[in-house]
Parts: structure tokens; C-alpha cells; sequence
């Protein structure tokens, strides 16, 4: 079996992505001399080489590669060697145009830019295949080699093709999921609007149609693309398997909300050797640590709450939002070391010297435009050395406090055309749970509804859409047991195939609730809606409203106007050992902690004194000790109360009682036994 971190390295990884193609061999001199300066002891290469490597059909040019990796190893720099399989070059296109993916208005993308792939294409798989043996043929015993890293950041910026490829594909895809064209007619709801198959040959890929396209066939083609890349991905990670045993292969993802939406990670996580993650701060008038938060969270949840590696960020502003802000000074060291707190063994950037040409020219570098005489270039010698001194905290995990049920597939089906409001965003409100349980100072694991739960104490469901019936029996057993669930509106009401449950809504989950649903009440654009509880206090909603009508569960919260004045807004029923708490309306982050605030109690989780806003405490335990991470994010000093004595490993200094933790800054301690 291979490793599951990068082979041969014993600290925390520091590096990026190398592209030494881009510039003349005498710079490379330079390029290795500053790695060491700054502690670089990984970077990815190759990524976008394919045209060099093959520059004809079947005729492979390796010696510039050779020559490279010769001079990393030779100063003692490890290598993630990629398998260029994101950019095909420009001769196979012209061979094989049939291989430029088709969107679903029937548009033929052409070459020039990245990621344009048929992944049902026969070509470019037969391609990707033999390029990928090659490579691992030549170098998968190289003493160099750390990690493989297959393709690049699947599914972005194309994930779906409806090429005629892809129609043939899709046939043997639902053959194989359905047996029968029957089948597949009951799955979808054909009989509605007439659409019913005679034969799989009838079926085509959901392209552009007058007016709303079937959704089940929709949620379906959905599946079927984001399994097509990972048969792919399969298919070359097999091959690396074969030819370079015991080195771990991965590819990157990037598992934030923000930032990919057609791939289910959950499937992937199990497929790679070693979770890995792209992570960029978006910046758009959110709290950017937030949501950097939730990516580690949701990447080391991915990962089954195993170590994982952060493969890229920036070490400053990026190039593609439409304004792109530099980072403060001090926030690059603080980002990376916040993703390390939350399980990623490295910090990796994208990308080690800033191009001169082409699309990312202005995305920052470990390496700037600027040179060595800059801000950035210090920090960077900076960050270098402060993973050097945490070496030990390398292997041990994250400790989390409480667990967000996600699910991918969810958030596809409800994403399709004609649900009762527009304004409800599966993404919105688990950023805004997450946000909430963040500002409680609560470590969170993300779950698929299926998965065990009995060790949080508290699960908090922000939006689940499409809910099976084992996940209808998963969270009644959680809560039956002892558990304590919040669960948002407009959870629980269709299944896989996104045909509503027999009865009333919430479906599976009425049971659990206590409650069902007899209507939904979207409100209007910029429409709010009063709740009051018993002793008078007040909260506003909006975006959603429903009927509800208690079978079990009390009322804690009363809609104070509006088309449901009168009924229950957010409930709690008791079940078992445990209570679950329904929220039926738009609550945001402010608010939605005094829900939570009561769910605390139920769950036995203590609230965080002493703790600022925007400092968070995250604890990593392994065999080698306990460490509490204490990122500021603040421009204010702030004191953090420690459970125990211990060393401050940045510092060196002794702890006791109180950590000072200055402004904007980051401090590590490891606690004594």
C-alpha cells in the first residue's frame, strides 16, 4: 500500500508549484538557492508540461525534466511530479477536436485556455493513459519523489460535456446504474410531460431545452459527469500504483463552497492516497478567515480526520476576482498556520516564481516581481522557518467539537430551476451555520447525512434538500441516543432521485422533528418577518416562512406577523435522550446563535469565555503531544485562557494559565503532559 503522506519528508511541507519551463535553465540556479534560503522542501512540477514533454504523437522529450529534478534532489528539495493531464497540446486537439467539451447550448469550447476537456472522450483518455505511463515508468523510483499529483483541480472550470461522446457514455452510465430503461423512466418521473423512453438509445444528455429540463435527469447527468473525471482520475492513479509503489498519489481539490460546486468530495476522499486542497480568499465583503476556516474544516473532514495538505494558496492577492487586495502584512504566515491548525501537515502556494506572461502574470508568488527585496519575499523566509519549528506537530489530528452534515448531491438538486424561492442558497446558509458555530468558538467536523454521529454532542443540519431514508433513520438513531440536531427549513424533502416523499413535508425527517410541514411560504424580495418567544424576546427572519404544525415537538419560537402569524416558528422535541431543534425561517449569523445558544445547553457544550471575537483556539493531539493553535485575527492584543502549562514552540517561551497573543498574530503551544 502507499504512503498516505509525501514520501521522505519529515517536517511540515513548505513550497509551491515550480514551473521552471517558464523561464531560462540559468535561472534555475537561482530558483534552487532560494528555496533553501527560505526552507522550501516540496514543490509540484510538471503540471502544465504536457506540450513539452510530448511534443509530437508518441515522441517524449524528458531531458529538460531530468535535468531539474537532478538539481532539486541534488539540494535536498522533494518533488510532487504531476501528470500534465489538465492541458492537452495543441496537437492533439488539432488531431482530435472532437475532444473540446460541448456546453449545454451546444457550444464547442475551443483550445487556448485550460481544463478544456471531454472527459468521455476516448482520445484523450487513450492520451492521458500513456502520457501518465510514461512518467511513471521513468521517474516512479526516482529517490526525489515525494507525492504524484494527477491532472489539476477537476472539475474547474469544466466539469459536465454534452458532446455526442458523452451521449454514448451516459447510456452505458445509467445502464449500469438502472438495468432497464423501465427503470430509468420510473427514476426520473418520465411519465410527467410526456418524456418516457422506449430504449436507452432515446436518451440524450440533458442540453438546452424551451423550458425547465427534467430535474431527475438533470441531478443524474450531474453524477454522471463528476464520476466520469474520477474514473479518469482512477485510471491514472492506478497506473502510478503499478509503476511506483509506496508513493502516494492525490490530486488537488478545492473543497470551499466558493470555489467548486460539481464535484461530490466526498467520493474522491476515498479514492486518493492523501487528501490535498487549493484554497484562495474570496474576497467579497465576507470575513475571509471564515471562510478559510471552513475549507480546512470541510478538506480535513473530506479526508475521514486524517492529516491533509495544503497544496495551494496565495501569498498575497490572486489576479481572476474582479479586485484583488494584497494581504496585510503578517496575513500569509497567519492563513497558513490557520489551515495547519486544522489539520493540513504543510503550506503550500501557487506558485513559487510570479510569471512574466499569460493569465496569472499578476497572481502573487512566494518569489515576486519585486524580487528578494520585498515584504512579501521576507514573510515568505519568515513562514519558512516557523514550519520548521512545528515540525512535531506533523501526523496528529484535529479535535472537533461538533459536526455540519453537507452533502454535494444535495446541493445539486436543489440548485435546479423551479423551487419555491430563488433566494434560498444551500451555500448561504452553511456559511452562515458555520459562522455561527465559528463565533461560539466551536471546532467543527463536516459529515455526510449517512455517516456516524454518536461522538458530536451537537449537529447542526443548514441545508439537506435531498434526504434518503437512511439518512432519515442515521439522525433519528443520533438523536434517540442522546444527541441534540438543529435542522433548517426545507431539509428532508425529496429523495435521491428528487421525487418528493410520500406525505407531508419534511419527509424523513418528520419523525425525528416531530413536526410536519402542511406549506412552504417563501417571502418577497426584501420582505422580513417578525419571531417572538415566550418571555418577548425578538428575532427577524426572512427569505422563507412555512406552516408548521407541531406532532410532538413544543413550540419555542412564534412567527409574530406575516401569512403564518400565530404559528411555530423553531421548535424542539424531545426523542429518546436527545432534542431536535427546527428552524423554519432565515436567521442570520446573530440570530441564529440564540437558537444555538439553547442547542448548546441541550448538548452539554459549555460556552467559550474569555475568547475575543475572530481569535480562534483550535487543538491538533497525536502521539507526539497536544497542541493548541491561537490565531488573532484581530488588530488587538488578546489573552487566552490554557488548560494546562506548556511551551510556546514559536517563541520558546514557557505558558501558564494565559497566552498573550499580540494582534494579527499566531501562537502554538504545546501543553505539558
Amino acid at each position: 500500500m502507499p504512503d498516505t503522506a509525501p514520501h521522505g519528508l519529515d517536517g511540515l511541507a513548505f513550497g509551491g508549484d515550480y514551473n521552471p519551463e517558464q523561464w531560462p535553465e540559468e535561472v534555475w540556479q537561482e530558483d534552487v538557492r532560494l528555496m533553501r534560503e527560505a526552507g522550501v522542501n516540496l514543490v509540484s512540477l510538471g503540471i502544465f508540461s504536457w506540450a513539452l514533454l510530448e511534443p509530437e504523437p508518441g515522441r517524449y522529450d524528458f531531458d529538460w525534466l531530468d535535468r531539474i529534478i537532478g538539481l532539486l534532489h541534488e539540494h535536498g528539495i522533494r518533488i510532487d511530479l504531476a501528470t500534465p493531464t489538465v492541458a492537452p497540446p495543441a496537437w492533439f486537439y488539432r488531431a482530435h477536436p472532437d475532444a473540446l467539451p460541448v456546453s449545454r447550448e451546444g457550444v464547442r469550447y475551443a483550445f487556448g485556455s485550460r481544463g478544456a476537456i471531454c472527459h468521455s472522450s476516448p482520445a484523450y483518455r487513450a492520451a492521458a493513459a500513456a502520457i501518465t505511463e510514461q512518467l511513471a515508468r521513468r521517474y516512479g523510483g526516482h529517490p526525489a519523489l515525494a507525492l504524484w499529483h494527477v491532472h489539476n483541480e477537476y472539475g474547474v472550470p469544466v466539469s459536465a460535456c454534452y458532446c455526442d461522446h458523452c451521449a454514448v457514455h451516459f447510456r452505458r452510465w445509467l445502464s449500469t446504474a438502472y438495468g432497464t430503461a423501465d427503470a430509468v423512466n420510473e427514476a426520473w418521473g418520465t411519465a410527467f410531460w410526456g418524456q418516457r423512453y422506449g430504449s436507452f438509445d432515446e436518451i440524450e444528455p440533458p442540453r438546452a431545452t424551451p423550458t425547465v429540463c427534467n430535474p431527475a435527469q438533470r441531478l443524474d447527468y450531474a453524477r454522471f459527469a463528476d464520476a466520469t473525471m474520477r474514473e479518469n482520475f482512477v485510471r491514472e492513479r492506478d497506473l502510478l500504483h503499478q509503476h511506483s509503489p509506496g508513493i502516494p498519489v492525490t490530486t488537488n481539490f478545492m473543497t470551499a463552497l466558493s470555489q467548486c460546486d460539481s464535484v461530490d468530495y466526498w467520493a474522491w476522499g476515498r479514492e486518493v492516497d492523501l487528501v490535498t486542497n487549493d484554497h484562495y480568499l474570496i474576497t467579497d465583503g465576507r470575513r475571509t478567515h471564515v471562510n478559510l476556516a471552513m475549507a480546512a474544516d470541510l478538506t480535513r473532514s473530506v479526508a475521514g480526520g486524517a492529516p491533509w495538505l495544503l497544496l495551494e494558496h496565495s501569498t498575497s492577492g490572486v489576479n481572476w476576482q474582479p479586485r484583488n487586495p494584497a494581504k496585510a502584512p503578517g496575513q500569509m504566515a497567519r492563513n497558513s498556520l490557520a489551515h495547519v491548525a486544522r489539520g493540513s501537515d504543510g503550506a503550500m502556494f501557487f506558485q513559487w516564481r510570479q510569471s512574466r506572461r499569460g493569465a496569472e502574470k499578476f497572481h502573487s508568488s512566494m518569489l515576486p516581481h519585486a524580487g528578494t527585496d520585498s515584504r512579501v519575499w521576507r514573510e515568505v523566509v519568515g513562514l519558512g522557518a516557523a514550519l520548521g519549528g512545528l515540525e512535531a506537530v506533523r501526523g496528529t489530528r484535529t479535535a472537533a467539537d461538533a459536526a455540519l452534515v453537507w452533502d454535494w448531491q444535495s446541493w445539486w438538486a436543489q440548485r435546479l430551476e423551479w423551487r419555491p424561492s430563488e433566494d434560498h442558497d444551500a451555500r448561504e446558509r452553511a456559511d452562515t451555520f458555520y459562522e455561527a458555530l465559528y463565533d461560539r468558538h466551536l471546532t467543527v467536523d463536516f459529515t455526510h447525512p449517512e455517516a456516524e454521529l454518536s461522538r458530536y454532542p451537537l449537529v447542526v443540519v443548514p441545508a439537506l434538500y435531498l434526504a434518503g431514508e437512511a439518512t432519515g433513520r442515521n439522525l433519528r438513531t443520533y438523536v434517540e441516543n442522546g444527541g441534540t440536531l438543529v435542522v433548517s427549513y426545507f431539509s428532508g424533502i425529496v429523495d435521491q432521485h428528487d421525487a418528493v416523499h410520500p406525505g407531508a413535508h419534511p419527509g424523513v425527517l418528520r419523525d425525528v422533528l416531530g413536526l410536519t410541514v402542511e406549506e412552504f411560504s417563501p417571502l418577497g424580495e426584501g420582505e422580513r418577518v417578525r419571531i417572538t418567544a415566550a418571555d418577548g424576546a425578538e428575532l427577524t427572519g426572512d427569505v422563507w416562512s412555512e406552516f408548521v404544525v407541531p406532532r410532538g415537538a413544543e413550540t419555542v419560537w412564534t412567527y409574530a406577523d406575516g401569512l403564518t402569524a400565530g404559528r411555530p416558528a423553531v421548535t424542539r422535541h424531545r426523542l429518546g435522550r436527545g432534542t431536535a431543534w427546527y428552524v423554519s425561517t432565515r436567521l442570520d449569523a446573530g440570530a441564529l446563535d440564540t437558537v444555538l445558544d439553547a442547542a448548546a445547553e441541550d448538548a452539554g457544550l459549555a460556552p467559550r469565555t474569555g475568547l475575543p471575537r475572530d481569535v480562534e483556539v483550535v487543538r491538533r493531539t497525536g502521539e507526539s503531544g497536544d497542541y493548541l493553535f491561537a490565531v488573532n485575527h484581530t488588530g488587538t492584543d488578546a489573552k487566552v485562557p490554557l488548560p494546562a502549562h506548556g511551551t510556546e514552540l514559536l517563541t520558546g517561551e514557557r505558558t501558564a494559565g494565559r497566552l498573550g497573543l499580540p494582534a494579527g498574530a499566531v501562537r502554538v503551544v504545546k501543553l505539558d503532559d
